[in-house]
């Protein structure tokens, strides 16, 4: 009876070392690589379980390929790398890693393997690791258990690594107090170790044994308070919860306090309780593993974030005990929250920048409508000092004058709108009738310009929901772009096609096609940036705001070169409901001095 009992004090000793080992890793885990990680888990697992090989892969979030990493005996490795190794394994268990079985045989080579795995993540988002032994009946439960506890432990390491990495440059401060933990972390792991070393000398002594046993707990526990994590267990037939030390300090209890689920209750923020409600339910149900995590509210009114993980085994009366481990994750939470501040004051920032661009957008946008105006009147004032005056002409003069005053005033607005990100003011637009507008309205500057005007223009297209002003100035930029790209050109006709057709199911299209100097391959995606121009006297706006509003009506802004010279600019928008469509026909019409804007648009 006294061995029995030695045996399983020793057992338990062992198994409980096991546990230590595998709990203290996250120390040597605070700020490495997923690579560190992997090794330092892969040499851990393969000399607590006495293994043939361990092996882990893991997903690159990049969508990267595979890092596999393998500790095996000296014959394996040399004959099986890790990568010829993972192959070994695709054939045997599958290529689908979320299908493998958590125990199986596999085939390697001439040799045969019983193998566990356990996902790296709650759905196997980071990876998986399978470890292997020759002998049978592997894995034991208690082996299942230290390799499910580590493959968490690991996935909380590398998903920590790679938040890490990008906190590094907001949160210097932080990692230094890292850095100081996991020093600590590791001076008490070192002592573990040691500790462990020890106690397995005087192992066949029961006086040693219980000794020993009661120094590994306060190492635990000492452990338990430097990473902020508790252990505990819960009978559930009678509802009997033993806790360790460290999590009556998280939750602020009296140490040795009778411990219900009721008194845990009175710590669970009110808006999280029902969490702790589903997760009773669940394990009343039969549930397996639980991981979750709640919030408490504590006396002094702070509040602390938790992590759970726990695994469930069943007794012989047909009832379930869980075993796992709480960890205080309020400062992760905490970093975090400080990296979001840091995100939402660069956004200000952001916006702030914004401005500049407004200012210059404003400028570039308002210039056309202002030099109609004083074209208009210029020749108002001409027309009145004729003799006789010209006093119906000069009343047409000055309608454009203020149709292009009030055009200047919606532009302002407009583009302030965009840039604030209010909604756009929409209507039901004809397509073909707004380009005929605006045609008119360049018809002066095409003329001084010498370009040939061809336009193609369906009078059938279905109607679109937009803002009417926004998509004017759209297409002016478009056409005055094309314009200015052929003001050098000498050796051709400046001939200018502008088309408007449907395009797919609910889609219309515009076109503007130049015979220009056109744009190299590589500048293709530079066009839309703003301030990027190949202008002399450009400010690089234009096309930046026309992507935007053509964005913000659901459509897309895209540029090509023609087989020939130049190069075509198009944009594609949804049509709105079923509405009246406007009607013409194509045809050429070439810009001569003398020939009136609106006859010119009226016969299109």
């Amino acid at each position: 009876m006294l061995e029995t009992h030695t045996e399983e004090v020793a057992r338990l000793r062992g198994c409980l070392n096991d546990l230590v080992g595998i709990m203290a890793l996250p120390a040597l885990w605070a700020g490495g690589e997923p690579q560190q990680i992997v090794a330092t888990l892969l040499d851990a697992l393969f000399g607590i379980l006495q293994l043939a090989f361990v092996f882990v892969r893991l997903n690159d979030p990049d969508a990267g390929p595979w890092i596999e990493m393998m500790r095996g005996t000296e014959l394996l490795e040399s004959m099986h790398p890790a990568r010829e190794f993972g192959v070994a394994l695709d054939a045997s268990l599958g290529d689908a890693l979320l299908k493998w079985l958590p125990s199986a045989r596999v085939s390697i080579g001439t040799e045969e393997f019983c193998v566990a795995s356990a996902r790296l993540g709650a759905h196997g988002e980071i990876g998986i690791v399978v470890a292997g032994c020759e002998r049978p009946g592997f894995p034991e439960q208690t082996e299942k258990l230290l390799l499910q506890v580590a493959a968490n432990q690991a996935a909380m390491g590398l998903q920590q690594a790679r938040v890490l990495s990008a906190q590094k440059q907001v949160a210097r401060e932080l990692d230094q107090r890292v850095a100081q933990r996991t020093a600590e972390l590791a001076k008490a792991n070192e002592e573990l170790r040691k500790e462990i070393i020890e106690r397995r000398l005087t192992e066949e002594k029961l006086r040693h044994e219980e000794r020993e046993l009661e120094r590994s707990e306060a190492f635990l526990a000492e452990a338990q308070q430097l990473a902020r994590i508790g252990s505990f267990s819960w009978r559930v037939v009678n509802d009997e919860i033993t806790w360790s030390e460290q999590l009556y300090r998280i939750f602020a209890f009296e140490p040795g306090l009778r411990i219900t689920l009721e008194r845990v209750a009175t710590r669970i923020h009110p808006d999280d309780l029902h969490i702790m409600r589903e997760m009773v339910d669940r394990v009343r149900r039969g549930a397996g593993d639980l991981e979750f995590e709640h919030r408490l509210l504590m006396p002094d009114g702070s509040v602390k974030y938790l992590h759970w993980l726990a695994h469930g085994t069943g007794e012989k009366n047909g009832g379930s005990v869980y075993t796992g481990a709480v960890q205080d994750v309020t400062q992760r939470r905490h970093a975090e929250e400080a990296l979001a501040q840091a995100r939402s004051e660069l956004a200000h920032v952001t916006r702030v920048t914004s401005l500049g661009v407004l200012t210059a957008s404003i400028a570039h946008e308002v210039s056309q409508p202002l030099a109609g105006i004083v074209t208009n009147a210029s020749t108002c004032a001409r027309m009145l000092a004729s003799d006789p005056p010209n006093v119906e002409g000069a009343r047409e003069t000055v309608r454009r004058t203020i149709r292009d005053g009030n055009r200047a005033s919606e532009v302002i607005t407009r583009l302030r709108d965009l840039f604030r990100g209010k909604d756009l003011i929409v209507e039901s637009v004809d397509l073909t009738e707004t380009t005929r507008e605006v045609i008119a309205l360049t018809w002066s500057e095409l003329q001084r310009n010498r370009v040939i005007l061809r336009p193609e223009l369906d009078g059938t297209l279905p109607p679109v929901l937009a803002d009417r002003v926004q998509l004017q100035q759209v297409i002016l930029n478009l056409l005055r772009n094309a314009s200015d790209a052929m003001v050098d050109v000498e050796d051709r006709p400046r001939e200018l096609l502008i088309r408007t057709e449907p395009d797919g199911d609910h889609h219309v299209r515009l076109s503007v096609k130049d015979v220009g100097v056109g744009f190299v391959p590589q500048d293709v995606d530079k066009l839309f940036e703003a301030f990027h121009t190949t202008k002399k006297e450009g400010m690089g706006i234009g096309l930046s705001v026309s992507r935007s509003i053509i964005e913000r009506h659901n459509g897309r802004l895209w540029a090509t070169r023609n087989d020939g010279p130049g190069a075509t600019f198009s944009f594609s928008i949804p049509c709105g409901p079923a509405g009246m469509g406007g009607a013409g026909d194509p045809g050429m019409i070439r810009t001569a001095a003398g020939i009136d804007a609106h006859h010119v648009v009226k016969n299109l």
